[in-house]
């Protein structure tokens, strides 16, 4: 596929792979609104079903990383045909769980198999383009997968009103089954044989050691990965302290929710649009501003005390509109000079994205207090390390 027919329209392979990138946002948002019902019916603390979301972040992290060498080993379909299929099984075990220690090792297993789709599609997207399209097609591919972040709320939400939370796990199943149907009818082979890279421990080693070496690469991963640990703090924040603090309804939070990932999509399909006359560094560059904007202003009116809903929604529409630039551009940039070993670098890229994600979930999770200020704290130091790193990259050129 060649950047021309890109520009004429979209391939199909490109839908698929929006629709297999969304697994991961699907299934981290959609039970969100259904925490306080988990927690009554597990008989656990809103913490303890918080961590169940942690722990999906950290399957994502960890499991990234295998993914990678399978993929420039087996090529881009087989893996991505395992990971569905362990999306699968894991999904049923979530809606069968009898406890949230059951719940929380099935939400593990279950981003283990997401994460195939995490890896694999940025892959095959920069099997086809160089970087300046690579970050035309990432941000396309952020419109795709935006649509999740809308919907998952929504649904969950709507569906909590006709059943109970195990409904949401069934629905997850059914969709793992449908895209596992598609890879296997409509997907292609993008990495001919000639680029596979032979599975030995020793090349692996050396590929993962070379990319943590490569400036660049380091930096850039960071740079997308402290934007994102910013978003998925206000993923697992965000029921807590809209439906607990500001008092708003469990179906209202889906909309409110859908709001900030709608900002999240137009700031991308912008960015895809600005990259026809601009670079991916300079707009990065200037994202970074607006994460800063977002974040820090978040964490001074919180620490006043003058935090409200509004003022929140603004700060988060900011922080989430920039990282619709900061993500697509962080991701070519990084991926840039790594065509020989893209399954590593797309791995790697997003095991310590989502370790960091991970992390900073981790730890709004353990901080308890009937307020804004830890989602508006984390958010603000979130948005300083992006913009430290990305600063970082740029110094390295």
């Amino acid at each position: 596929m060649t950047p021309s027919t890109a520009s004429r329209g979209l391939p199909g392979w490109l839908y698929l792979m929006g629709a297999l990138t969304a697994i991961g946002p699907f299934s981290i948002d959609m039970y969100l609104p259904a925490f306080p019902s988990i927690a009554a019916g597990l008989e656990v603390s809103r913490g303890d079903v918080e961590r169940t979301l942690a722990a999906y972040l950290i399957g994502l992290a960890v499991s990234q990383i295998v993914y990678g060498p399978m993929a420039d080993r087996f090529g881009r379909r087989l893996p991505l045909l395992v990971g569905l299929l362990l999306y699968i099984v894991a999904s049923l075990g979530c809606a069968l769980a009898a406890d949230v220690s059951t719940l929380s090792f099935w939400r593990f297993v279950q981003a283990m198999g997401g994460a195939a789709g995490v890896v694999i599609p940025r892959a095959v997207i920069r099997d086809h383009y160089d970087t300046q399209q690579a970050a035309r097609a990432l941000s396309i591919l952020m419109l795709i997968m935006g649509v999740a972040p809308i919907l998952a709320p929504l649904i969950g939400g709507q569906m909590l009103i006709h059943t109970s939370w195990r409904g949401l796990f069934w629905i997850m199943l059914g969709i793992g089954i449908a895209l596992f149907v598609c890879v296997i009818g409509f997907m292609k082979e993008s990495l001919p044989p000639s680029r596979q890279i032979l599975l030995r421990p020793a090349v692996i080693a050396r590929n993962y050691m070379q990319l943590a070496q490569h400036r660049r690469f380091l930096c850039h991963s960071l740079a997308g990965g402290f934007g994102q640990a910013g978003m998925f703090t206000y993923i697992v924040g965000s029921p807590r302290t809209f439906i607990e603090v500001f008092g708003v309804s469990p179906q209202h939070y889906g909309l409110l929710f859908g709001v900030n990932a709608l900002a999240l999509i137009l700031g991308a399909q912008v960015n895809a649009r600005l990259l026809r006359r601009h670079v991916p560094a300079v707009l990065q560059r200037r994202a970074q501003i607006g994460l800063l904007i977002g974040g820090v202003s978040a964490t001074l009116i919180a620490a006043s005390g003058q935090m409200t809903l509004p003022l929140l929604m603004l700060c988060l529409l900011i922080y989430m509109s920039s990282q619709g630039f900061v993500a697509p551009n962080s991701a070519a940039l990084a991926l840039a000079e790594q065509g020989h070993r893209l399954g590593a670098a797309s791995a790697l890229l997003g095991t310590l994205q989502f370790s960091i994600g991970a992390a900073a979930g981790l730890i709004i999770s353990l901080w308890q207090t009937q307020s804004a200020l830890p989602l508006a704290c984390i958010l603000g130091l979130c948005a300083t390390l992006s913009w430290l790193a990305g600063r970082t990259a740029r110094l390295g050129s």
